[in-house]
């Protein structure tokens, strides 16, 4: 995964059309502010930008998985997180998502909980 940079985001961006590129900025915005001490990350073949205590797969507590219609904010641990608005999907044994279609999606109830969910899920490490 590349490091953040402007340049490297406005690049990573590019090839999306212009809605998802302001739906990427917004959830960013809303990430950053959620936890402003991340670290992240660019993963251009995974269409992906994520956001880690650190740069393994360890410290991922979340993610803007960028998708040409919409965008997923996957929280990496996302099944073990309580999800009372019901906002979560998928299957898999740890991640979940939060499927973001338009700017408003953001506004949902507990869209912002669920982020701050995930940083305090990562236990007295997550000092940010």
């Amino acid at each position: 995964m590349e490091s953040n940079t402007d340049n490297t985001l406005e690049q990573f961006l590019e090839r999306y059309p212009e809605h998802i590129r302001e739906l990427v900025l917004s959830v960013r915005a809303l990430i950053l502010s959620v936890m402003p001490g991340t670290i992240e990350q660019f993963d251009i073949p995974a269409n992906l930008v994520a956001y880690g205590l650190d740069r393994t797969y360890k410290g991922l507590i979340c993610g803007i998985a960028i998708y040409k219609n919409y965008i997923n904010i996957m929280l990496a641990r996302g099944a073990s997180l309580p999800d009372p608005e019901g906002l979560l999907r998928g299957t898999g044994k740890k991640a979940r998502h939060i499927k973001i279609q338009q700017a408003t999606d953001l506004d949902a109830p507990g869209v912002r909980v669920m982020l701050e969910n995930a940083l305090q899920s990562m236990g007295s490490v997550a000092n940010l």
